[in-house]
């Protein structure tokens, strides 16, 4: 379910790039710290910001956190763009037929 907790999520350009390499392949913290110039506790408030988000979710391997991305959040939002995306096919098509 949209949220609107998504947007807020991937508007800021450091959790966007965590967002980004946790799509490419499930990552830990200690992965994702060795990455970007933030430190592990930056990097656990930005996922728990994308986790409360439901753009990822997590899994234990023995000690370790793994994150990767949940698929219902980000199916949320690409529903949600994607009926602006129908209305503006529509449009054009009805523009275009009028010719």
């Amino acid at each position: 379910m949209l949220t609107g907790q998504q947007f807020y999520a991937l508007a800021d350009d450091s959790r966007r790039a965590i967002f980004e390499q946790v799509a490419r392949k499930p990552t830990s913290v200690v992965e994702l710290a060795a990455r970007f110039p933030i430190s592990r506790p930056g990097v656990s408030q930005h996922l728990k910001v994308l986790k409360d988000a439901g753009l990822v979710k997590v899994t234990k391997d023995g000690t370790r956190s793994i994150y990767c991305v949940d698929l219902d959040g980000v199916r949320a939002m690409r529903d949600y763009l994607d009926k602006f995306w129908d209305r503006a096919l529509a449009r054009f098509k009805t523009l275009a037929e009028k010719e």
